[in-house]
């Protein structure tokens, strides 16, 4: 039957588009009928063929109407496992068709594609080389619906490499060009989305759970399933991070959660009882048990290794606190962790001052001191001589002038 659909569709594209509306019509309807077919059957590779070779005819419609089945053709992929490589080089190649056809508003929107395709291969540099080009040339054009777009994906790239200040002032400039501009909700909820990803950067969970929410619903307004779950699996991490267990009750059994139930709020709901229970064992068996769900997200999982480490550190000075002389091995064994990965913990607190005291590696132990009363006396002493080198630069000044 899917052999005879297929049939049916080429012989309907062999013929050309013909004349009329009724013609063209028919011709779009096998294209993307044939697109849809080979996406259903996981068939890459013939989907790139079909995309490269219809466009010769393609080149003879108006240009908005090429955009656009370009466009959908090559959204066709995303249905299809483990393409991004194949993705990446088809939209190379119908962009340098549109630049050979001088198609600027198909090449821009096919290079910003291209940009989400990088970010996926986690290839920043040429990401990055790519927006640069696109923001100076659609600053130029004043297209600020696309300038939006490339700067919250250029946002999302400083953000993937650490680069909190730059992603920041990116996702500054996007909502300064939304405001002069029309935002889809699909865009707008993005800008809401990554508003929330860098405000929970900043451990302001309560300001990140707000933008969650905005973006929830704007996914949800859109039919978009897959990111309206990773908004309210935001939430529900939000939630665990202000350390409010019964909100997190409450979340998981609103009308959201029953629509957009599955594994990753299931893997949510076990890490808040975890963390409410303050069980390192549970938490890491938690960890175990939902390898992908929790894993596969670098937002959630860079998050829960922030609330490993904290309650790790809560666990071990809780543990500690009746000592001021004790075994690593013996603390290891009460935490219930290796040793080597209590040691290293312990010395990183040490650091931070969580621990007023030192390991001697030697006897394997860890020597706490009493914390000694900060003595007055030194910050008197700084204030004074800090308020005198502020007389004597005044008496320079005055002197300096006088000589003038």
């Amino acid at each position: 039957m899917a052999a005879d659909t297929e049939a049916e569709y080429r012989k309907t594209l062999s013929k050309g588009p013909g004349q009329g509306e009724a013609a063209l019509k028919q011709y779009e309807d096998a294209l993307m009928g044939l697109g849809e077919l080979y996406s259903k059957q996981r068939r890459p590779n013939e989907l790139a063929e079909l995309v490269r070779t219809s466009r010769s005819t393609l080149s003879s419609f108006a240009k908005a109407k090429t955009a656009k089945l370009v466009r959908q053709l090559l959204d066709l992929f995303s249905a299809i496992p483990n393409t991004t490589g194949i993705q990446i080089a088809t939209t190379k190649s119908c962009i340098e068709w549109a630049v050979s056809e001088r198609r600027s508003f198909l090449r821009q929107s096919l290079e910003t594609r291209l940009v989400s395709l990088y970010m996926v291969q986690q290839q920043y540099y040429e990401a990055l080389k790519l927006i640069n080009g696109l923001l100076k040339e659609l600053k130029r054009l004043d297209d600020k619906l696309v300038l939006v777009e490339v700067q919250l994906l250029e946002s999302r790239v400083y953000q993937a490499l650490g680069n909190q200040p730059k992603a920041k002032a990116a996702l500054t400039s996007a909502r300064t060009s939304a405001a002069s501009v029309y935002t889809p909700p699909l865009l707008q909820a993005g800008l809401d989305m990554q508003s929330g990803m860098l405000h929970s950067e900043d451990s302001d969970f309560n300001t990140a759970f707000s933008y969650f929410i905005e973006a929830m619903e704007g996914y949800h307004s859109q039919d978009s399933t897959a990111l309206a779950a990773s908004a309210l699996q935001y939430m529900l991490l939000c939630k665990i991070m202000l350390n409010l267990p019964d909100d997190v009750s409450n979340l998981l059994t609103s009308k959201q959660a029953q629509k957009y139930s599955g594994k990753n709020l299931e893997a949510m709901k076990a890490v808040a009882k975890a963390h409410a229970n303050r069980s390192l064992e549970e938490y890491e068996q938690t960890l175990s048990n939902y390898r992908r769900e929790l894993g596969s997200d670098t937002f959630v999982r860079s998050h829960l290794k922030k609330l490993y480490d904290n309650l790790l550190e809560a666990n071990l000075t809780k543990v500690i606190e009746p000592f001021s002389r004790v075994e690593i091995s013996h603390v290891a064994k009460l935490v219930g962790l290796d040793q080597d990965q209590i040691e290293r913990k312990l010395s990183q607190m040490i650091l931070d001052k969580a621990i007023v005291g030192v390991l001697d590696q030697g006897a394997g132990c860890l020597i706490i001191y009493d914390e000694a009363e900060r003595d007055k006396g030194y910050d008197a002493a700084l204030e004074t001589i800090e308020k005198l080198s502020t007389v004597v630069d005044v008496l320079y000044t005055n002197q300096a002038s006088l000589l003038e």
